[in-house]
């Protein structure tokens, strides 16, 4: 091989390397992925997908974070969401630790109903590290 195929040979392959993680348009499976960052910030901050869609919270940051569904900011009809399986917001709040995740760790819900969801991280709501989903 000579020094030309060795090089097309290498681009091809830098090539296919880089838009491997490209070709799903979110994240594998399906989930739309939101990052929660160490500026104590959902990225995106605002999503908008189709209903039976799954969202995957993925902390991407050194510190815990939780996800946690405002219960007077979501569908009337919707099934309430919080990391740690809570059903409502104020057992959430009352838990702080128990919907805790850490650096790597994700959150998932799938959202069935339409509408705009606002959710918040308990420890860094003050820091306005919110978010909001809206389902067409």
């Amino acid at each position: 091989m000579n020094r030309r195929q060795l090089l097309r040979l290498g681009g091809a392959t830098f090539v296919a390397t880089l838009s491997a993680g490209c070709s799903s348009g979110g994240d594998s499976g399906g989930a739309k992925r939101v990052s929660m960052t160490d500026g104590f910030d959902y990225d995106p901050k605002r999503l908008t997908i189709s209903a039976g869609t799954t969202v995957r919270w993925v902390n991407d940051s050194n510190v815990g974070h939780t996800v946690t569904a405002y219960e007077d900011e979501i569908p009337a009809d919707a099934d309430y969401f919080a990391s740690g399986g809570f059903d409502s917001e104020r057992a959430a709040r009352n838990d702080v630790t128990g919907g805790l995740f850490g650096p790597g760790e994700t959150y998932e819900h799938t959202f069935e109903v339409p509408g705009t969801y606002e959710y918040y991280c308990i420890p860094h709501e003050s820091s306005e590290m919110v978010g909001t989903v809206v389902v067409e």
